[in-house]
């Protein structure tokens, strides 16, 4: 049947990509409509386990005495070491140093030494706390600087990164300032804790309902400790209440134990524990000790940078390793280092395994790099601003450009973008206003500063740099898309989708997102180092177009028209001078026997690493931001609020603006957070007493800045083939919250007319502010 052709619209489907498209299960957000892993209905039969932990913080293991727990109300049995049929091991790296269930020996305050399963979760829980536990104590040390003076080892290999000549540099410096900095951990404070599901199957099978971002690693632990084959697990994940790194590999143990436990008793078994113990059993934000020594000119150029990065890894490896490096990788942030030697340190302590959590390193290392820009800033009697500037990287014709692991900075926008942040923002005459301010109060204290981000994106390992995809056409025309990546709220099903739609050219609505399971694509990557949309969306790209080329050479041939004449456009396909529907053209498909389902893949190109050499290419491209922040400061309690924040942030071509500007915007929030309030303490005998939303702050609603300003920089566009040109955008933001650290330390700076830096240390706590700004008053 004849038709005219299609119209020409740019635009013209539903949710496409570089539109706004709300969250695909926003409603059931908000209603409660979203199905999670504990609203899974428990089949009859059901047990729950809870795990026994340990109540020293470094100490052999005489004995257990299970007496009590066995007699319970309602337990069915205990799980130890000696149930694990497979290997006693979840290290994620493969360095065998993080067991199931230790055998001999406890390493921190907190850690699981045993599961106790019941009828019910109550009965598990209480039954846990029965258990008689002998020890011989043994001497313990809580952070990296206790583990170095306690001649503690590495817990996995440092790195070195060298460039230039340090040593000629620092004897040849005009200035040179040499300092100390201790950065904070965080808590992931997700709404949904950690949850495993584990039902047993025929033969050597389990299936694993998780709140995990990494289901292939969890398939991969399970089978490793039940001693079977990967293909008899099955991971599944529908979504995440929350996520932030916490579940990349801290889920592991959850999901060993009740898959542990499902096949000795051959009935389905689920482990959730409350919130206290998911925070003392599980890993944070590392901890960092930083030791710093930068030479610099008259006119505030760095000419040399020294830096040691010690962090508290906790009893084993972990991520420790690559989060290490890339806290290295930061190190310079947005800054040219002439000459450069960083090193890392990662310290084995008697805490908890410290682990993933957004900016996986990145972050330590940026606020490193801005408190030097700060002290040399104060040296000099400058603006901070002034001399970030200075100091920006360049480009190939000024040499500026090569960073301390030697990749060339090649995309480089920052001084766009500061400088149109800048404007926009009104820095320079609110920053004389608040100078003003500060001559005239003696009590409240303002200050302001504004502050960039330059993040690299790709995995460090640069194995995990790749996606795997499934796309079916059923017969009707509707789509089923599955793909590796995990959703835990970021709207990563939302963007993936939207590529489909875009490609296929049908609505949004025609798209069916499933569950993240480990039939369907193998050997994913974690969800994490804001890969999530640059790999999947490649790979559903990458099937999308298999059944669109496939889609058009049944149509070229079955209409006699040239390939070239089939085109696709709001939901229509016009072949030649003929139109007729998606639906239509896939029925007349599927009746000629054409393949309507395509498994997608997609790898990085460019990317290599030389760990040994400290050289290499990591990063596929950069992306970056701008934050200029206000704030208050009462220097009679140190309290403070934030009065403004204005942010300029680069995500080249947006996928989806109106998520992306929502990732932006929590991801300062939670940012401003680990710099502000939340305070992880540890008592002297090594037990977290900032273990509950009691006694951990994380900023509420009423923290945020009073007049919140946020833009994405819709001229950017990146130069490498991303999807559609768009850039990650889970990290990089996070690193804005700097803007508010360094504002707190102008308001302290000012009680001593700005003579010296404050030196403020990670959280800046009202606590900590109050008593800088005392150290400044009485003259350091």
């Amino acid at each position: 049947m004849k038709h005219d052709k299609i119209q020409e619209t740019h635009q013209s489907i539903s949710g496409g990509v570089h539109t706004n498209r709300r969250h695909d299960s926003a409603e059931k957000h908000v209603t409660g409509r979203a199905d999670y892993c504990d609203d899974i209905a428990e089949p009859y039969g059901t047990l729950h386990a809870y795990l026994g932990v340990s109540t020293i913080a470094h100490g052999l293991i005489r004995g257990i005495d299970f007496s009590k727990v066995l007699a319970a109300p309602g337990v069915v049995g205990v799980l130890t070491a000696e149930d694990v049929p497979g290997s006693n091991d979840l290290s994620p790296t493969g360095l065998k140093d993080e067991p199931v269930f230790p055998t001999e020996k406890t390493e921190f305050h907190g850690q699981p030494l045993f599961a106790v399963v019941a009828e019910t979760r109550d009965a598990a829980r209480r039954a846990a706390e029965l258990a008689k536990i002998d020890y011989e104590e043994l001497p313990h040390a809580l952070d990296p600087i206790e583990a170095t003076e306690a001649r503690y080892p590495f817990v996995t290999a440092p790195l070195k990164l060298e460039r230039g000549d340090t040593g000629k540099a620092f004897a040849d410096a005009e200035n040179r300032i040499k300092g100390q900095l201790a950065i904070g951990g965080q808590d992931h404070m997700y709404l949904e804790g950690h949850i495993a599901f584990a039902l047993p199957g025929e033969d050597d099978d389990v299936v694993v309902h998780s709140s995990t971002q990494h289901p292939s690693e969890a398939q991969h632990m399970v089978a490793h400790v039940l001693g079977v084959p990967s293909n008899a697990v099955t991971v599944n994940v529908r979504r995440m209440g929350g996520g932030f790194g916490g579940k990349e590999s801290q889920m592991n143990l959850f999901c060993a134990v009740a898959a542990i436990a499902a096949k000795k008793w051959n009935r389905p078994v689920k482990i959730r524990p409350d919130r206290d113990q998911d925070m003392t059993a599980t890993g944070k934000r590392h901890d960092f000790v930083v030791d710093y020594d930068v030479a610099f000119d008259n006119d505030g150029r760095i000419q040399a940078v020294d830096g040691t990065f010690a962090a508290r890894c906790g009893y084993s490896s972990d991520l420790s390793g690559p989060v290490t490096d890339r806290a290295l990788f930061h190190a310079d942030n947005a800054y040219y280092y002439p000459n450069v030697l960083l090193r890392s340190r990662p310290m084995k302590t008697n805490t908890v395994s410290n682990t993933a959590f957004r900016g996986f390193g990145g972050p330590q290392g940026v606020v490193a790099a801005e408190r030097m820009i700060e002290e040399i800033a104060y040296a000099l009697g400058k603006d901070p601003l002034e001399v970030r500037k200075a100091n920006f990287y360049g480009d190939r014709t000024d040499g500026r450009n090569l960073t301390p692991y030697h990749q060339e900075v090649e995309d480089n926008i920052l001084h766009r973008l500061v400088g149109e942040l800048e404007s926009n923002a009104d820095y320079q005459a609110r920053r004389q206003a608040i100078l003003d301010h500060n001559r005239q109060s003696s009590v409240i204290k303002k200050g302001i500063a504004l502050t960039p981000v330059k993040f690299g994106i790709s995995f460090t390992a640069t194995w995990y740099n790749q996606a795997g995809s499934l796309i079916h056409i059923y017969n009707d025309g509707s789509i089923h898309l599955n793909h590796g990546g995990t959703e835990m709220g970021q709207g990563l099903n939302t963007k993936v989708a939207q590529v489909v739609a875009d490609t296929l050219q049908v609505d949004f609505e025609r798209i069916k997102i499933t569950k993240t399971t480990t039939e369907k694509v193998p050997n994913t990557s974690a969800t994490a180092a804001s890969s999530g949309s640059d790999l999947n969306g490649m790979a559903a790209l990458n099937a999308a177009e298999q059944l669109k080329e496939r889609l058009v050479s049944f149509a070229a041939e079955a209409f006699d028209v040239a390939p070239e004449a089939v085109i696709f456009r709001n939901n229509m396909v016009q072949v030649g001078q003929d139109v007729i529907s998606f639906d239509d053209l896939v029925r007349k498909a599927y009746m000629a026997r054409v393949h309507l389902s395509a498994a997608g893949f997609y790898k990085t190109p460019k990317i290599h690493w030389d760990r040994a050499a400290g050289k290499g290419r990591p990063f596929y491209y950069y992306a970056y931001g701008a934050a200029c922040s206000e704030v208050s400061v009462d220097t009679l309690t140190g309290e403070y609020r934030i009065d403004q924040t204005d942010i300029l942030h680069d995500v080249g071509r947006s996928l989806n603006p109106i998520l992306d500007k929502g990732q932006v915007e929590g991801a300062f929030i939670q940012g401003m957070g680990w710099l502000t309030t939340e305070e992880l303490w540890w008592d002297k005998a090594g037990r977290l007493r900032t273990h509950a939303p009691s006694t951990y702050k994380i900023p509420l609603a009423s923290d945020r800045p009073r007049k919140f300003d946020v833009r994405l920089a819709e001229w950017s566009e990146n130069k490498e083939r991303t999807i559609k040109r768009s850039k990650a955008v889970g990290e990089p933001p996070f690193m804005l919250g700097i803007s508010v650290f360094e504002a707190l330390s102008m308001a302290v700076a000012s009680v001593a007319d700005y003579r010296e830096c404050p030196r403020l240390d990670a959280p800046a706590t009202p606590e900590r502010v109050l008593m800088a700004v005392e150290r400044l008053r009485e003259g350091g």
